[in-house]
């Protein structure tokens, strides 16, 4: 599977290694608290589990402080300023985004709650935005947050979960068929597919639910906007990429190693015009 969608250049991770910018924040962020550390999730039987969600945001510390105070994340010691939450990296490159994710393939991820209206409140006292409040398939309250840079968070009440917030699931939305997107993610990456609430075209993998929906309008890529792509972790990535190429997939990068990190990592776009990272090893950063 291919696209010939045209993308906006954004730095790659390879690229972002290099960047001193733990150097110039690391004073303003050792004041933020750490919470409970994030691992991700085992992988499947092939292999793959859930890895992260790279954000372009115009103000690192901002965001950083948001996912920590707002959602129990925790700062990681790495280059790319990265926090580490249950099943998932957030990532985040110092660079001003082309929109926010509303019109992108990739609108949004969700995050399970305890107590949503709780959160809220916290949320709006720190002037921070809600977009709208609902009930959703099970009657249980959720939400839209929208972040600075035009992020999308959708929040769901789980009043049994121990943990401040728990990702979810990410939302692509195709303006060609999601059920044919959502059996190729099947196929190529062993997910398990399954209804979500309302929508029919959703698949899980270790550690995230990822939901396909259609749109009647065409949509930008991911690529530079405010959430430019998303992560799968495999094991044995080389041989993995090798597989999907023998399979069609033309890689946007193709795999290869970051020296002094042992991190692989290749990229490609889907039919959504998503952007996807796929890596080996970047989830034991998670320890640091």
């Amino acid at each position: 599977m291919t696209s010939n969608r045209e993308t906006t250049t954004a730095p790659s991770l390879e690229a972002l290694f290099t960047v001193v910018l733990w150097l110039t924040s690391a004073v303003a962020f050792a004041c933020l608290p750490v919470p409970g550390s994030g691992q991700l999730a085992p992988g499947n039987a092939a292999g793959v589990t859930w890895g992260h969600v790279h954000m372009n945001v115009s103000d690192v510390e901002e965001h950083v402080r948001i996912w920590v105070e707002h959602f129990g994340g925790r700062l990681l010691d790495f280059p790319v300023a990265t926090v580490a939450l249950p099943n998932t990296l957030l990532m985040f490159n110092a660079q001003t985004p082309t929109e926010g994710t509303q019109g992108s393939s990739l609108d949004h991820f969700g995050f399970s709650v305890p107590d949503v209206e709780a959160f809220l409140e916290r949320w709006r006292a720190d002037a921070l935005e809600v977009e709208s409040e609902f009930n959703g398939f099970d009657d249980q309250p959720q939400a839209y947050l929208r972040l600075p840079d035009g992020i999308r968070v959708e929040l769901e009440q789980v009043p049994a979960l121990s943990e401040p917030a728990v990702p979810y699931h990410v939302h692509l939305y195709t303006d060609g068929d999601p059920e044919t997107l959502r059996n190729w993610f099947v196929e190529q990456f062993s997910m398990d597919p399954r209804e979500r609430g309302f929508n029919p075209y959703t698949a899980d993998v270790p550690g995230m639910n990822v939901s396909f929906s259609p749109s009647e309008t065409p949509l930008a890529p991911s690529r530079g906007r405010a959430v430019d792509h998303v992560g799968l972790e495999i094991e044995d990535l080389e041989a993995f990429v090798g597989d999907l190429q023998a399979a069609g997939l033309v890689f946007d990068a193709e795999y290869r190693v970051i020296e002094g990190f042992g991190i692989g990592l290749a990229f490609f776009t889907d039919a959504s015009g998503t952007y996807w990272e796929l890596t080996e090893g970047l989830g034991s950063i998670a320890n640091r």
